[in-house]
């Protein structure tokens, strides 16, 4: 696939990396074009400003920048970035571990009014970028499940397949309007794994004890 990746830092590095990685041609975008192309050349794919990687990314592209300057990026692309994925990994993280879009709509979908005419899919957003750089992310015998929220057959199918491509496991988790939710789980989950120092997996039951087959 051609991926354009919007973004220089730490998810940049260790989602592209990985596509890279796996044989995809993968082209890093930044307003600092010297630290695209130092980070391009990392991970071994090409180089250029956010408007080139959203050009290159016809089969998909990374949203990777702070959730701050999200809606401003995407808008400032949004000719470029029509009929493309675009798949969004911001974080809306307030001080406190709050939801900077709290009563509002979600991120996904401030990223998607942005941008009407892209396929925005709320993906990669629960873990650490340290997460990614593992080959692959397999926890106690089993892959890591990344969900996905989006409303494009054709973005998500898409989106999993880049998920298989990392070693995980995609999962469907509905429509963009419950991205929300996802965003609301990582506000969550860092509380507890970086505030309380937490082990936050251990307040989920397994599957046989979900009541699901109650």
């Amino acid at each position: 696939m051609r991926i354009g990746i919007v973004g220089t830092g730490g998810m940049a590095e260790a989602l592209g990396g990985r596509w890279a990685r796996a044989g995809h041609d993968v082209l890093v975008g930044g307003r600092d074009e010297g630290r695209a192309a130092a980070l391009a050349d990392r991970i071994g794919a090409r180089a250029g400003d956010p408007r080139r990687a959203a050009r290159h990314g016809v089969d998909a592209v990374l949203l990777a920048v702070p959730y701050g300057a999200a809606t401003g990026v995407v808008s400032a692309l949004a000719g470029v970035l029509d009929g493309r994925t675009l798949i969004d990994c911001t974080n809306p993280v307030a001080p406190g571990f709050l939801l900077e879009t709290a009563g509002g709509p979600s991120a996904a979908e401030r990223v998607a009014a942005a941008a009407p005419g892209a396929r925005v899919v709320k993906a990669f957003n629960l873990c650490h970028r340290s997460v990614w750089h593992l080959d692959p992310p397999v926890f106690g015998g089993r892959p890591l499940a990344v969900p996905l929220c989006g409303d494009d057959a054709q973005a998500l199918e898409t989106v999993r397949s880049l998920v298989r491509d990392l070693g995980c496991k995609p999962f469907d988790g509905g429509g963009l309007e419950r991205a929300g939710l996802l965003e609301a789980t990582a506000a969550f989950l860092i509380g507890l794994w970086v505030g309380e120092g937490v082990d936050a997996q251990a307040i989920a039951p397994p599957m046989e004890h979900s009541g699901s087959h109650a």
